[in-house]
C-alpha cells in the first residue's frame, strides 16, 4: 500500500520546523512582554464542552472521536454501536453510544472551561497565552488545513476597553517584528445586534451575521441570496444596503452609523465602544491606515458579545491571519457567571505562508549545523569526536560524518544538508595542533591553531 497523508494535514521538514519556531518565538516573546502567562490544555475535550459554542456551521466542523468503549461493550450493545457508526458514515448522526469526546476546535472554549473549573484559584484579570494545534473538519485549500496551530492571547476578568486597545498594540507589534504589513479590521457585535434591530430582524441575528461574514468570499449578491434563503425579507435587506458601500474613513463610517442608531440602545453602545478603541489607539500613535472599521465583519462565532478583530496581510491574498473578540458570557455555559473575557488569535500556518511569500524569513530562521568533521578513520576519528564535544559545550552545533567514506561523498552530504563548514582533522593537523576547515558557501579554506578554532 502506497503511504499517503490524511487530507488537510502536512509533514514539516527541518527547514519548515525551524521557520515555524522563528514565528512562534516572536509571538511568545511578545505575549510575555504584554504580561500573558502560558497554558496548555488537552487535545480532546468532552463533546458537550465544545458543541453549541461555535454556531451551527462551526458545530458541523468538529472532529468527533469514536467512543473507545465500543470494543468493551457486550455483544448486543456492541452490535447497536456498530450500527450507529455505520449510520454516521452514511450521514451526520449523533449518538451518545457512538461518541462523547472530540478534538478541540479552537483554544478559546477549552480556555473558558479551564477558567470555569479553576476560577477560585486564579488571580483576575487573568492573562494567558496558548500555542497548540486545533482540528476542524473543513474543506482543505490554500491556507486552510484540518490540523493547524493557533497562537492565542486572552484576558478574562476585566470589562475595561483598554484591553481591546492593548490587544491592538500586541497585534501591530508582533507583525511589525515579523516585518509583515497588516491591516486590523474591527467591528463590534453590539453594532451587528443594532443593525438587526434597525432592519427589524432581531430574531434572525445569527442568520444575518453568518451570511454577512461571508461577504469577502461570496460578494454582495451571494450574501443577499443567502439572507433571502434564511427568510430575511427584501425590505429588511434594502434597509441594510448601505453596509456594502462604506467609505475608507473608519471614524466617518461610525459617525454615520451613530445617526442611524438614534434610539437604538444596543447599536449606540457598540458604536461608542468601537469609537473608544479607535481613538485611544490613534492617541497611542497607531496609524489610522492600519485600522479599518469593517461593518460587515461578523466572524460567524456565536460567543462574541463586543469587539471583533480580524487581521489581513496587506501584500498577500490570504484571508485573515489573525482574529478574535470579546466574549463576556462564555464561562456562563459552564455554570460560572460574571467573568468577562476578550482574546485574539494568530494563525501560525497562514502567517508562515505570508512570510514565505514575501521572502521575509531571515537566514538564521533555518537551523543549520555549523561544522561537519570529515571522517578519516583510526585515531583521527576519536580526536575529532573529542573536539566536537568541546564545540557542543560552547553551544556550537557539530557532527562527525559516520563512515570513513570518500571525501567527495562527505562533501556532497555537507552541501545537501546545508552545513556551513567542513572540518579536516587529519594526521598532519594532529601533529601540528591545528584544524583545517572549509567555508562551503564562500569556498575558502583555512588552517588555524586549535586554540583559535575553539575561540580560546
Amino acid at each position: 500500500m502506497k503511504p499517503s497523508l490524511a487530507k488537510g494535514t502536512r509533514d514539516f521538514t527541518a527547514e519548515e520546523v525551524s521557520r515555524r519556531k522563528y514565528i512562534i518565538n516572536i509571538l511568545q516573546k511578545n505575549f510575555e512582554l504584554f504580561g500573558f502567562q502560558p497554558l496548555e490544555t488537552p487535545s480532546f475535550e468532552n463533546l458537550s464542552t465544545l458543541t453549541g459554542k461555535y454556531g451551527e456551521e462551526g458545530d458541523r466542523l468538529i472532529f468527533k472521536i469514536m467512543n473507545s468503549s465500543i470494543n468493551e461493550a457486550k455483544d448486543e450493545k456492541k452490535s447497536q454501536m456498530l450500527t450507529d457508526f455505520q449510520r454516521a458514515l452514511d450521514k451526520p448522526f449523533n449518538s451518545e453510544n457512538l461518541t462523547d469526546k472530540a478534538l478541540r476546535y479552537d483554544l478559546t472554549v477549552p480556555f473558558a472551561r479551564f477558567v470555569a473549573m479553576n476560577h477560585g484559584k486564579l488571580t483576575f484579570p487573568y492573562k494567558r497565552y496558548q500555542i497548540q494545534p486545533v482540528w476542524r473538519a473543513d474543506r482543505p485549500q490554500k491556507g486552510r488545513f484540518r490540523e493547524f496551530y493557533q497562537c492565542d492571547a486572552d484576558v478574562v476578568g476585566s470589562e475595561s476597553l483598554f484591553q481591546e486597545v492593548d490587544l491592538v498594540q500586541l497585534y501591530l507589534k508582533s507583525f511589525a517584528d515579523l516585518k509583515v504589513p497588516v491591516t486590523i479590521h474591527l467591528n463590534n457585535r453590539k453594532i451587528l445586534s443594532g443593525l438587526a434591530e434597525y432592519a427589524g430582524i432581531t430574531d434572525k441575528l445569527i442568520d444575518f451575521t453568518v451570511a454577512l461574514d461571508k461577504l469577502d468570499k461570496i460578494g454582495k449578491e451571494g450574501v443577499v441570496k443567502e439572507l433571502l434563503e434564511r427568510e430575511i425579507s427584501q425590505e429588511s435587506i434594502n434597509k441594510l444596503d448601505f453596509l456594502f458601500t462604506q467609505s475608507d474613513d473608519a471614524l466617518e463610517n461610525l459617525l454615520q452609523l451613530k445617526e442611524k442608531f438614534i434610539g437604538n440602545e444596543v447599536g449606540t453602545k457598540g458604536v461608542e465602544e468601537l469609537e473608544f478603541v479607535l481613538t485611544k489607539s490613534i492617541s497611542l500613535g497607531v496609524d489610522i491606515q492600519n485600522l479599518v472599521f469593517d461593518i460587515t465583519l461578523a466572524r460567524g462565532l456565536d460567543y462574541y458579545t463586543g469587539a471583533i478583530f480580524e487581521v489581513k496581510a496587506d501584500e498577500v491574498q490570504m484571508g485573515s491571519i489573525g482574529g478574535g473578540g470579546r466574549y463576556d458570557n462564555l464561562t456562563e455555559v459552564f455554570g460560572v457567571k460574571n467573568i468577562p473575557g476578550i482574546g485574539i488569535s494568530f494563525g501560525l500556518d497562514r502567517i508562515y505562508l505570508v512570510v514565505e511569500e514575501l521572502g521575509l524569513f531571515p537566514e538564521e530562521a533555518t537551523s543549520k549545523v555549523e561544522y561537519l568533521f570529515a571522517n578519516f578513520g583510526g585515531e583521527e576519528t576519536l580526536e575529532a569526536l573529542k573536539l566536537i564535544m568541546q564545540l557542543r559545550e560552547k553551544g556550537i552545533s557539530a557532527e562527525l560524518y559516520p563512515e570513513n567514506a570518500k571525501i567527495g561523498k562527505q562533501f556532497t552530504y555537507a552541501e545537501k544538508k546545508g552545513i556551513k563548514n567542513l572540518v579536516f582533522l587529519g594526521e598532519e593537523e594532529l601533529k601540528n595542533g591545528t584544524v583545517t576547515f572549509k567555508d562551503l558557501a564562500a569556498g575558502e579554506q583555512k588552517t588555524v591553531s586549535l586554540e583559535e578554532f575553539l575561540g580560546n
